[in-house]
């Protein structure tokens, strides 16, 4: 059986017992075409699961074990939540698997009239296609993304169809991606998908060192350096976390979106939709205990 297949039964299994959203360095994973099974799955929620699980602030959320995808702990995971800039996971898998991250690309005008955050490139720079996605993964950078994505598909909805066939093939059928960035509020997905997502992009070698990056210096065009530091606050704080991706806006509140491990083990924790700003203190607490005392779903005893 696939690595690709056992993620999917292991994320969805508990869904059916639901009760209630440089060069390139990695080579292109191959995705599997989504079984029916998975878009039959129901979308409604299902209770917090465990029950002995740390108490977490966001609405929504799933922890899985990084290596077989098997579900440690469920909160809600299929309800449509947007999920920020979380989603640019989506736009660097289609980049890493579709595209070729070599050379360089110039801006154009449209690149830069995204929202912040953002670098400020200026419309005629041209930047290496890695230098952008460093900028996009380490502090979430919306101009570094509508970049790559122009330069890769010709326009933003070519690329946002390009992200939601790459979701339907990976089995993140509950999603619906409008652009690299995250913003505007019409776009949805669901921990679940974010966790199949996030287990794809734990595979990708250059993708995994990015979002372990604490700091990165982003050379502009005309000889300034910035240096940019990683939205996500458990890099350098927590002796666990290695990584992944933040997201935060005022619809969707504040999504994080973290891995861990401890040597032995590794786990990766989608958080959705929180309120507060305890989202990494949560994180920490979540996947420690994952890591530790975490009991993970068993496919056999379903």
């Amino acid at each position: 059986m696939s690595r690709y297949r056992v993620l999917i039964l292991g994320l969805l299994a508990l869904a059916g017992c639901a009760t209630e959203s440089t060069t390139r360095t990695s080579s292109p994973a191959r995705v599997e075409a989504a079984r029916p099974l998975i878009a039959a799955a129901p979308a409604a929620a299902g209770p917090v699961w465990p029950a002995s699980a740390p108490q977490i602030h966001a609405r929504y959320a799933i922890m899985i074990d990084a290596r077989t995808g098997r579900t440690l702990y469920q909160k809600n995971a299929d309800v449509h939540s947007q999920v920020a800039s979380t989603q640019k996971l989506v736009t660097a898998l289609v980049l890493l698997q579709r595209g070729d991250l070599a050379g360089t690309l110039t801006i154009a005008r449209e690149d830069t009239l995204v929202e912040p955050g953002k670098l400020n490139v200026r419309a005629g720079q041209t930047y290496s296609r890695v230098a952008l996605l460093s900028a996009m993964i380490v502090k979430s950078e919306n101009d570094a993304a509508a970049a790559l994505a122009r330069d890769h598909s010709g326009s933003i909805p070519a690329f946002a169809a390009e992200m939601n066939r790459l979701a339907r093939e990976i089995g993140a059928n509950n999603s619906y991606f409008a652009n690299p960035h995250g913003l505007p509020a019409s776009q949805y997905s669901t921990a679940r998908d974010m966790a199949i997502i996030a287990f794809h992009a734990y595979r990708e070698p250059l993708l995994r060192r990015l979002m372990a990056t604490k700091y990165y210096t982003f050379l502009y065009a005309d000889g300034r350096a910035k240096q940019l530091e990683n939205t996500n606050k458990l890099l350098g704080r927590s002796m666990i976390c290695n990584g992944m991706k933040t997201g935060f806006t005022y619809a969707a509140g504040r999504c994080l979106v973290s891995s861990a491990t401890n040597g032995s083990r590794e786990v990766i924790l989608v958080q959705l939709g929180s309120k507060t700003n305890y989202i990494f203190n949560d994180a920490e607490t979540m996947m420690q205990w994952g890591l530790n005392s975490g009991s993970p779903f068993s496919l056999a005893s379903y």
